[in-house]
């Protein structure tokens, strides 16, 4: 939709128009998505370029070209060289518990701020680095800044946006994620090709150009109506904002949904500790289920190692990140795909379309590998490119439903008053499992062989029947009013309080 055309919340309750003025505020805040995508895709690639394992993996390097005994499924089996990828998701789950506490105490545009300035650095140190504690260190604090980046983009994004449009607003998060993976792999590929070997040192440096647009730009950025209302009760200067960013002069009934819900927020003193409140169970389960089911769909290990995975079944350094880039292009497209129709057919048609996508596509992968690969084999072209259709079209699924939407409903269902401690819960959960799949996937590779893809197949079943049995359709649902999607689902409905009896009985904690 294009930006001055007016929308409302199903209902009628909030008036709003698509501005330029909020278009342009998340999508500088976006940019922290686009750095943790290229961070995803840069590791896989530069671990696939020969300079860069020779000159700090050489066991790997020498595995790969000279052993012609090690299984295929094996030559990169390397804790070290998992490490260099995985080690910034360490930093990212601890950064992350700080960034809980600096959005609740300073606001989103805070954590942006800083999550900035720390991808600079880490960037930088990467970019210069000569052994390989030197590089792992500069990931570190890669790491750092994605915990505050995605602590408080997707918040930010959620709460700047039109109700009835917030699917395709939020959904810029994940969109801005597959982007950075593509330029990710752009940049591998001519790097790769640069005489002398040093490319790879353009790969891990080019960081700092999106993070130097965050930076910048978060110093412009205004705070959402929501955060300034929490953070002090100027709330004409929240009702200025609002009416900016919802381009209409009569925002009286969301402002006051807003006050209410900041009244409530600021009775909550210890958020950590009252999310585990009776109220509060579907809430709690969604933070550590969504994110926990996300990585199990198995798209960030193939992600990190598309350019490894194409090795693995005989394709050439070259041939590999062009693949990449390929799957790069498909999930990109996916993901625009899903921010124009998320708001129209809802969330929980794209979970199930995507999942059903997703599980074909592995099975098949999984059956190719098996018959046609083999321990020591090579897969002739036909099959290899068949492989590559296949996890396009697996990239694809993935972009319709858990990639925009694994960050979608975390945004959006969580209220006011524990939102930030959820959405700490659920970025830190996140990272736990990102950091265990980079660490594991290429042992699992090794040991399961092409059982791996069997392995997230069921992994898929099984998220596709939660999200059927416990998770409710939000679309169009107020962000500040989400509590009644919970009060009428056949399930939760037994957890959540009504309003007399929260009124009465705040502590109940059962």
């Amino acid at each position: 939709m294009a930006p001055g055309m007016a929308t409302r919340s199903e209902g009628g309750h909030y008036n709003a128009r698509i501005t330029w003025f909020v278009v342009l505020s998340c999508a500088v805040a976006a940019t922290g998505a686009l750095i943790f995508g290229y961070d995803l895709g840069i590791s896989g690639g530069v671990t696939s370029m020969d300079h860069f394992l020779k000159k700090f993996f050489p066991e790997v390097f020498k595995k790969m070209k000279e052993d012609k005994t090690t299984s295929n499924y094996c030559k990169f089996d390397s804790q070290l060289l998992t490490f260099f990828t995985s080690s910034l998701y360490i930093a990212a789950l601890v950064a992350s518990f700080f960034a809980s506490q600096v959005t609740r105490a300073f606001g989103r545009k805070s954590s942006i701020l800083l999550g900035g300035a720390a991808f600079i650095i880490g960037s930088a140190i990467g970019g210069a680095a000569y052994n390989v504690v030197m590089l792992i260190f500069g990931r570190i604090f890669l790491g750092v800044g994605i915990g505050f980046a995605n602590q408080s983009v997707p918040l930010y994004l959620a709460e700047m946006a039109p109700p009835k449009k917030r699917g395709a607003f939020t959904s810029g998060f994940n969109f801005c994620v597959g982007i950075g993976i593509l330029i990710a792999n752009l940049i591998n590929y001519g790097a790769a090709k640069i005489r002398g070997g040093w490319g790879w040192r353009i790969s891990l440096a080019m960081a700092a150009a999106p993070a130097s647009i965050l930076t910048l730009g978060a110093l412009f950025l205004p705070d959402t109506p929501n955060s300034i209302i929490q953070h002090g009760k100027n709330y004409e200067k929240a009702k200025r904002v609002l009416q900016q960013i919802r381009g209409v002069d009569d925002v009286q009934i969301e402002l006051d949904d807003l006050i209410q819900a900041s009244d409530i927020a600021k009775a909550i003193k210890h958020p950590f500790k009252d999310i585990r409140r009776r109220r509060y169970r579907p809430q709690l389960v969604m933070s550590m289920a969504i994110p926990f089911f996300q990585q199990l769909t198995g798209i960030n290990t193939i992600t990190f190692y598309a350019p490894v995975l194409f090795r693995t079944i005989g394709r050439g350094e070259s041939a590999s990140l062009l693949s990449a880039i390929v799957v790069g292009v498909v999930g990109s497209s996916a993901v625009i795909l899903t921010s124009l129709i998320v708001d129209k057919v809802g969330r929980k048609v794209l979970f199930f379309v995507g999942g059903a996508v997703m599980l074909v596509c592995q099975l098949i992968i999984g059956g190719i590998m098996a018959v046609k690969l083999g321990d020591h084999g090579q897969l002739s072209n036909t099959y290899a490119y068949l492989v590559l259709i296949l996890v396009c079209m697996y990239v694809a699924g993935f972009g319709l439903s858990w990639g925009p939407l694994g960050w979608l409903i975390p945004s959006e269902i969580f209220p006011l008053e524990i939102r930030s401690a959820a959405q700490g819960i659920r970025v830190a959960v996140d990272f736990v499992f990102i950091f265990l799949g980079a660490q594991t996937f290429l042992a699992m590779l090794c040991h399961l062989k092409a059982g791996i893809f069997f392995f997230f197949g069921g992994w898929v079943t099984v998220m596709t029947a939660f999200v059927y049995l416990l998770l409710p359709e939000t679309k169009n649902v107020p962000i500040e009013r989400m509590e009644k999607i919970w009060r009428e689902h056949w399930f939760w409905k037994r957890f959540v309080l009504n309003d007399e009896d929260y009124n009465g009985n705040k502590a109940e904690t059962t």
